[in-house]
């Protein structure tokens, strides 16, 4: 599979690195295990719950976590802050492939809710409300649902994304 990519600063993804990534070695399985772990590298609390990257686009991402030791709990299931965890690995990745090269964005707050016992293997969606205008700063919302082997949803997100414009003065550093 080829993807195009939209090399002009304006268009969505053009300032993701993740992305860009991605799209270059996301279409395999190896290159998916190698761009979950780079991610990992770049932020390495993720790597707690080793999660395996399986699609991103502007303003989508898919990922999942396996049921092993270091993510359960004392009852056997898959631990809350893992899965917290896994819905801000996909929300944030599904928020940094729709900047533009001039945007930038921080998580601001996570509403979630835990709806049955996880057990097994996590998959989880986020998707991003578009971006459209932001001024001088808004707040645009991903929403995560992630599902059991069964596809029961067992978890849901809603994660506060703040979206700016970069800072151009250098004043600051």
């Amino acid at each position: 599979m080829v993807t195009t990519i939209d090399a002009t600063a304006d268009a969505p993804g053009a300032g993701s690195a993740a992305l860009k990534l991605f799209r270059k070695w996301g279409g395999s399985g190896a290159g998916r295990w190698l761009c979950s772990r780079l991610i990992c590298w770049q932020a390495p609390y993720f790597a707690s719950i080793t999660p395996s990257l399986e699609l991103l686009e502007p303003g989508q991402c898919i990922a999942t976590i396996q049921h092993r030791r270091r993510v359960r709990n004392h009852i056997g299931t898959v631990h809350a802050i893992a899965l917290c965890n896994l819905a801000e690995f996909v929300g944030g990745l599904a928020t940094d492939a729709a900047m533009t090269r001039s945007l930038r964005w921080i998580p601001k707050g996570m509403s979630v809710r835990y709806l049955k016992k996880a057990v097994g293997p996590m998959r989880a969606q986020a998707t991003l409300e578009a971006i459209g205008d932001i001024g001088n700063g808004a707040e645009r919302i991903a929403h995560v649902l992630v599902k059991d082997r069964n596809q029961d949803p067992v978890f849901s997100a809603d994660i506060s994304m703040w979206v700016s414009p970069k800072r151009t003065d250098t004043s600051h550093i």
